[in-house]
């Protein structure tokens, strides 16, 4: 029996905005929730790259503050995103981001969050938008709103249904992240500070087993980067590493897609890959990693390491990404873990040409980028230690995908009565 329909602006107990405009920033302090934020297939705000307001903005700048379980709705732009407020850390809105919290007496939140996600609702407030210059929604429009509403304890059960896939997706996310943050640690401390050498040269422990602490110099020399490993050469990048390297696929093959709008800002491997025709574009294979060179792509961190594809197929995604490949004994992670480092992200920003707007990085700059050529052994080393990282991190990302899937199979099917609470927890326990 499909769920009743109750007004949206029934079910709740309050709006919360910033009060229309963007309040004094800071540089520390309570992170601002903007509309970029709020991602898809995210149930927790984005936090990274944000403004602060510090203490005393806090204190008198909003009328109301976030509480766990308030839903955030983005109000212009990409328009009816949404995500929840976690337990921490505390954040505050900025313009185009309206909270919500719901009557607890009436409707559970996080069952609301999944209806908000659901079709019903979402074809609700697209017909309620403004078309001016981006679309925008206004709150006595979001007010006609409807939105299914079960009773009570069936809400619960579908948001834990549907929860307990969220949690084990947001559960693999920080497991990937940790390990992908252990593998760029290693590489910043082996080849941009020169950790072990370091300290073998100050007569310090480098920390490692001896058989491996034997694999690095023991001294570092002048170069034009400033001091190096001895024995390590300076190398333009295109020495080390191929740059668009040559693959194959002809004219409307059907293949794996990576969409910009799908690019990871954070973690190696993007949530959502399509398959598609392909018609012209950068290609890919396993091993490759993929830098957005066009703005503002490229400063919000674009980047993915390609291991989402079978053994000998081809990807392909925008022109505007960069394809790079190190060359043996590189191992394949090195470029990845180049490419998120700042010193390399730095470069490219300072390298982009264009008109305001639409500038990018040309490929043939990469060949001003200098880096450290480590000793053979060293390199191969690194790749022993890093690749079961990487793939324990992507095996984690495909779960992920996979329970995605089944999550968006069964939300339209729980939120609108179609399938039973029971059946679906069934299938979900032997899933999770």
């Amino acid at each position: 029996m499909a769920h009743s329909h109750e007004l949206f602006v029934s079910i709740l107990e309050r709006y919360i905005d910033n009060r229309g405009k963007t309040p004094p920033l800071s540089q520390t302090g309570y992170p601002l929730i903007e509309v970029k934020h709020i991602q898809e297939d995210h149930i927790y705000p984005v936090l990274e790259d944000t403004k602060y307001v510090d203490q005393a903005t806090w204190d008198t700048w909003f009328r109301v503050h976030l509480e766990p379980g308030d839903i955030l709705f983005s109000t212009v732009g990409s328009i009816a995103r949404s995500c929840m407020v976690p337990e921490k850390p505390k954040f505050c809105i900025a313009q185009n981001v309206l909270g919500f919290r719901v009557d607890r007496s009436k409707a559970d939140p996080r069952f609301v969050y999944y209806a908000i996600n659901d079709s019903f609702f979402q074809h609700e407030v697209h017909g309620r938008t403004i078309e001016t210059v981006q679309k925008s929604i206004k709150v006595h429009d979001l007010k006609t709103c409807r939105i299914p509403l079960p009773p009570l304890p069936e809400q619960r059960a579908i948001a834990h249904i549907l929860g307990t896939l969220d949690d084990k997706i947001e559960l693999n996310r920080r497991m990937s992240e940790t390990l992908e943050r252990q593998a760029r640690a290693l590489f910043k401390s082996w080849f941009v500070d020169f950790d072990p050498v370091r300290a073998k040269a100050e007569g310090r422990d480098p920390g490692l087993p001896q058989l491996l602490a034997d694999l690095f110099p023991a001294r570092l020399v002048d170069s034009e980067l400033g001091e190096i490993p001895e024995g390590w050469e300076v190398m333009p990048l295109p020495e080390l590493l191929e740059v668009n390297p040559s693959r194959t696929l002809r004219r409307g093959d059907v293949a794996p897609y990576l969409d910009m709008a799908n690019m990871p800002t954070r973690g190696h491997s993007p949530d959502s890959v399509i398959e598609r025709p392909f018609g012209s574009g950068m290609r890919f294979v396993n091993g490759d990693t993929l830098v957005a060179r066009i703005t503002p792509c490229l400063e919000n961190g674009k980047t993915a390491f390609v291991d989402f594809l079978t053994d000998g197929q081809v990807g392909w995604g925008s022109t505007e990404y960069i394809v790079l490949r190190p060359k043996p004994p590189l191992p394949a992670e090195f470029a990845y873990c180049l490419a998120r480092s700042d010193e390399f992200r730095d470069f490219a920003i300072q390298s982009m040409t264009g008109s305001s707007g639409r500038q990018r990085v040309p490929a043939e700059s990469l060949a001003h980028f200098r880096l450290v050529d480590a000793e053979g052994p060293v390199a191969e080393l690194f790749g022993r230690l890093v690749q079961p990282l990487f793939a324990r991190a992507g095996a984690a990302t495909r779960e992920s995908r996979a329970l995605a899937a089944l999550r968006d199979a069964l939300l339209p099917r729980l939120i609108s009565g179609e399938l039973r609470v029971n059946d679906a927890e069934k299938f979900v326990g032997r899933v999770v």
